[in-house]
């Protein structure tokens, strides 16, 4: 369980000059009104927006972002106003919590695609401040992460809603670490026969794929060392709804997709990108018409990175992408990247929603 030292702590990490006596506030007032509530879990209230803000300070995004979190469901689930937010917090904390208590109240009464489109259009359209949309998002995966709480019911409506409305919202957006976990925690409640046989199989291939990703891990880290390339390597296995959506586009057991590992490799800089794209080539063969490069071409939603598949002495694919900090940055956090907090610049003003599209997810692109 999260605790308020906790989100100072990450905070302090990334913005040591944030108001914290505004954030504390913001937690005193929290616990009051939410004082006696308690979610379906039985736990107090409190945890919810308190790992809503913890989400948020994991995206390094700005302390008015921080304190709506905290506060967004005052006004929907308890006796306060919007004017006492406004008194207590200022305008633009009281606009963006009205913002988040407004979508709160769409929804979601169609599974035709078409018809979702125009809700996440609607929904898009109806916020001036992307940062209401950043909190909504945040809610939305607590929210998912404590489904078991609810009716089988409500967990397949939740999880439908998610999939269709927030998922590719969080997509769009390039928000690629909530884009990942929503749809994976969606898939758990939408099908869970599939979910669980693919858990199953993918439990007995973990210690392989363990042994496989340190061995790879440790050899590809060697390799750009040598060559004078200070690089970050990390490797993990593909997302479910990534394996699950590539059986189903090839229709094929899981048992045949072989490149479920997926190795990240940061370097500093851009000549660097395509240095560690020549030395993996040399490394291991490269499997025909699986390189894309999204650093000359980005994404719509910007985002950049090269992707190349090869294939080990052993016969095992594996995916590599190579990208800059400011890539990953980008990569995992989308335009949450544009709010997090600058020297000099706390995102005190407001944005629009771009028009974006496409993949911004790390591991499902």
């Amino acid at each position: 369980m999260i605790r308020y030292e906790d989100i100072q702590e990450k905070v302090e990490a990334y913005n040591p000059q944030a108001d914290f006596d505004l954030f504390r506030r913001a937690y005193v007032f929290s616990a009051r009104e939410h004082r006696g509530q308690t979610r379906r879990s039985g736990e107090p209230y409190l945890i919810h927006p308190l790992e809503v803000a913890g989400i948020l300070a994991d995206l390094h995004l700005d302390m008015t972002c921080l304190v709506v979190g905290l506060l967004h469901d005052v006004v929907e689930d308890t006796l306060v106003d919007q004017a006492t937010i406004e008194e207590y917090f200022g305008r633009d904390i009281a606009h963006i919590v009205d913002g988040v208590t407004k979508l709160s109240k769409l929804e979601f009464r169609t599974k035709e695609e078409r018809q979702a489109e125009n809700l996440r259009k609607m929904l898009l359209a109806m916020v001036d401040d992307i940062r209401v949309i950043l909190v909504k998002l945040a809610d939305r995966l607590h929210n998912m992460r404590t489904l078991d709480h609810l009716s089988p019911e409500k967990q397949v409506e939740i999880a439908l809603e998610t999939r269709e409305i927030y998922a590719p919202i969080a997509h769009r957006l390039g928000i690629g670490r909530i884009k990942s976990e929503l749809e994976d925690l969606a898939l758990r409640y939408l099908d869970p026969e599939a979910y669980h046989d693919l858990l199953r199989s993918l439990d007995s291939r973990r210690k392989l794929s363990d042994n496989f990703i340190e061995e790879v891990g440790k050899r590809l880290g060697q390799a750009v060392a040598g060559q004078g390339i200070q690089a970050e390597v990390s490797g993990r296995m593909k997302s479910f709804t990534s394996i699950l959506a590539k059986m189903k586009r090839q229709v094929i057991p899981v048992e045949q997709v072989y490149d479920y590992v997926a190795f990240r490799l940061v370097v500093p800089s851009l000549r660097d990108c395509y240095g560690a794209l020549g030395l993996i080539h040399s490394l291991w063969r490269p499997v025909p018409g699986r390189f894309r490069d999204y650093i000359a071409m980005p994404k719509p939603n910007g985002y950049q990175s090269l992707h190349t598949s090869v294939i080990s002495e052993k016969g095992q694919p594996f995916e590599v992408q190579i990208r800059t900090p400011e890539m990953h940055r980008i990569a995992e956090e989308g335009i949450a990247a544009h709010w997090s907090y600058k020297e000099g610049d706390q995102g005190r003003g407001k944005t629009t929603v771009p028009r974006v599209s496409g993949c911004g997810s790390t591991w499902t692109c």
